[in-house]
């Protein structure tokens, strides 16, 4: 009986193994074709940045930071980006002030203190479809609210406007990552602060939060790179003058009261301007857009480096 039972495991163990081989032909033509995948995409990537580079770093390595410090123009050989950074770089200042702060403690509130109840789940699944949206509707957003219904308040087509839309766009993506982040936390954590006395508050704080800090700086950081590559609702809410209006002793207050542009916006505008000299500044305009964002990236990475050798230490 027990020869039987032998011969009859070394039996299903051979027609596994059979059956693995034959599994993994398939198994590497869905490797290979994922691979393929990758490869055609990479290619696009490398064919786009390749015009980009070859258009322009001719204007870069002519100009120098001419191109860099010059306001708009109507001429492409003067034309250059500093009221762009200077746009992108205001419009950045309210992602983070009203953005971080308000969906990292949503995240920290749907996570740690909110009861799981269908009213909880309704708002998640309402945060991740928010994620979703396109850019464009955002735009639509900003310009019913904040360019006409609070136009007292922003100055209408302004940066405090274009400032508040961009928020709101990366605001579901910060609570995503945010709340990824702490439900990565062991429970294991909190119980240890819950046993030696620690209040819920004091676990967050001081346990709970600390150990999710590298997933949250990341997520809100590529969440601000996002929000400075939008152009889409930048338009509709004015981004559309080129320059900025404002008079050069004009108060911080009334500069973002007044027009304004940014990197995204200014690289649209020029591609649509007719003349030799346009798509090269256009290009580098993207180039320096790149440079900004893929600075961004570097720093959340740094961030997030730093803090996960300080929790395993």
């Amino acid at each position: 009986m027990a020869i039987a039972s032998t011969d009859a495991t070394v039996a299903a163990v051979r027609r596994s193994l059979e059956g693995s081989r034959r599994s993994n032909i398939g198994g590497a033509l869905f490797m290979a074709s994922l691979m393929a995948c990758l490869v055609i995409s990479l290619l696009f990537l490398v064919v786009l940045l390749g015009t980009v580079l070859s258009n322009g770093l001719g204007v870069l390595a002519d100009r120098g930071l001419d191109f860099l410090t010059s306001g708009t123009s109507g001429r492409a050989e003067t034309a250059g980006v500093w009221q762009a950074i200077k746009g992108s770089a205001l419009i950045a200042l309210f992602v983070v002030v009203l953005a971080f702060p308000i969906g990292i403690g949503a995240a920290v509130y749907l996570e740690e203190y909110a009861a799981q109840t269908r009213v909880t789940r309704f708002i998640n699944v309402n945060i991740r479809n928010l994620a979703g949206v396109p850019s464009i509707v955002y735009g639509i957003l900003g310009l019913a609210i904040f360019v006409k219904s609070l136009e007292s308040f922003t100055g209408g087509r302004s940066v405090i406007a274009g400032g508040i839309t961009l928020a709101i766009l990366a605001m579901p993506i910060v609570i995503i990552t945010s709340s990824e982040a702490l439900r990565a936390v062991p429970q294991s954590i909190r119980e240890a602060g819950y046993g030696v006395g620690a209040s819920q508050w004091e676990v967050t704080r001081s346990h709970v939060l600390p150990y999710a800090a590298p997933g949250i700086l990341t997520g809100t950081v590529l969440s601000l790179a996002r929000a400075l590559g939008e152009a889409a609702p930048l338009i509709l809410v004015g981004a559309v003058t080129g320059f900025f209006s404002t008079a050069t002793d004009a108060s911080f207050v009334e500069e973002i009261q007044g027009p304004f542009t940014a990197l995204p916006n200014v690289a649209f505008t020029w591609a649509r301007q007719p003349g030799s000299g346009w798509p090269e500044n256009t290009a580098a305009a993207i180039l320096v857009m790149l440079v900004v964002i893929l600075s961004f990236n570097a720093f959340a990475i740094l961030l997030r480096n730093r803090y996960d050798k300080k929790r395993d230490a």
